[in-house]
C-alpha cells in the first residue's frame, strides 16, 4: 500500500552511498525529504540535485535530512554523488521497493514509446515519521526552494 498524506511512513530499510543502510526509524527525530528522479547524470536530475546541494545547509539548519532516490546502481550513485559533490546519500532501489511505496512509478511516454519510469517526485516526512507534504509530477526550476520554505515552516510548528 502506498504512503498517504498525515499519515505514518511505514519503516523501510534501504542501501545508500557511502556504504550507509538507510532506515525511517534511525531518522527519528529529524525531519527527512526524499526525492525521486528517474536517472543519474540526466540534465534534469542533475540540475534538481544541485538545487538540494546548494541548500543543503539551509536543510541542515530545519533539521531535515536529504536523500535522492532513483533505480540505478550503487556504483552509478557514487559517481554521479562525487561528480555533482553532493553532501546527501543517494539510495539506490533497483527492486522499486521504495518507489512502489511512494507510489512514483508511472506510465510514460519518450518519442511514441511507453514504458514503466520514476515521475519526478518529493516528500517531507516530519520528526515523528508522518508525511506531512508531497510534490508529484516535479518541475525542477523553483522546487527546491518551495520544499525548503515546508521544511522550515514544519520545523517551527
Amino acid at each position: 500500500m502506498a504512503v498517504a498524506l498525515d499519515t505514518p511512513v511505514p519503516e523501510f530499510v534501504v542501501q545508500a552511498t557511502s556504504g550507509q543502510q538507510v532506515s525511517l526509524s534511525a531518522l527519528k527525530g529529524k525531519q527527512v525529504v526524499i526525492y525521486f528522479y528517474p536517472k543519474d547524470s540526466t540534465p534534469g536530475c542533475t540540475t534538481e540535485g544541485q538545487g538540494f546541494r546548494d541548500q543543503y545547509s539551509a536543510f541542515q539548519a530545519a533539521n531535515t535530512v536529504v536523500f535522492g532516490v532513483s533505480r540505478d546502481s550503487l556504483k552509478s550513485h557514487e559517481n554521479f554523488k562525487c561528480k555533482q559533490e553532493f553532501p546527501f546519500e543517494l539510495i539506490s532501489d533497483p527492486d522499486e521497493a521504495l518507489c512502489q511505496l511512494f507510489d512514483v512509478i508511472k506510465l510514460k511516454k519518450l518519442y511514441g514509446k511507453e514504458y514503466l519510469g520514476v515521475d519526478r517526485s518529493t516528500f517531507l516526512i516530519d520528526k515523528e515519521g508522518v508525511l506531512r507534504q508531497e510534490w508529484r509530477g516535479v518541475k525542477v526550476p523553483g522546487h527546491v526552494d518551495a520544499v525548503l520554505a515546508s521544511a522550515q515552516a514544519l520545523n517551527k510548528g
